[in-house]
């Protein structure tokens, strides 16, 4: 059965990969003066932007199930808090950012600021990420194991045979 916490390790991946790459085709904008690589990363700013809004309210739905204790608890809210600061830092990297474009002022001290923003958006957004496969791989968070062992199956199933070893 479909589980709706499950969409969150399926989409989560998509902002990490677009917010680096859109990063790396701003800087290359910056360095090669090409129009071309500034669009694309407007353009992937804001594709994963809103794949951050995404991640993080499926990442509130599916924290919803987990009990918060122990070292899982801690890794669990060190990972809130991170996806939180880039969800804000996201969102105000590219509000700056459509406005610059909007009004045209993508020069000078503003293109600084809105790269500046842009650069700490990523290093947050691979922060979170890092404290998320801390959560999966360190404290197998939502990891269910099953190794083929139904021990319910085991008991009714007709081909194994119990030897009683009182033949006396």
């Amino acid at each position: 059965m479909f589980d709706l916490s499950h969409i969150h390790p399926m989409i989560v991946h998509f902002p990490i990969a677009l917010l680096i790459i859109g990063f790396l085709a701003d800087l290359t904008g910056a360095v090669t003066k090409k129009e071309f690589f500034n669009k694309a990363g407007f353009y992937l700013l804001i594709l994963g932007t809103l794949g951050v809004v995404a991640g993080y309210i499926s990442g509130d739905y599916a924290g919803d199930g987990v009990t918060e204790a122990g070292a899982l608890g801690q890794a669990l809210e060190l990972h809130e808090h991170a996806a939180e600061l880039t969800l804000w830092l996201m969102l105000g990297t590219a509000l700056v950012r459509i406005a610059a474009v909007s009004f045209k002022k993508y020069t000078g001290v503003i293109k600084i600021i809105a790269m500046v923003l842009f650069f700490a958006g990523v290093l947050s957004i691979a922060r979170t990420g890092y404290y998320g496969g801390e959560l999966v791989f360190k404290h197998a968070a939502g990891v269910q194991l099953n190794l083929g062992l139904d021990f319910n199956s085991l008991n009714n199933n007709s081909d194994i045979k119990v030897e009683d070893d009182d033949d006396d």
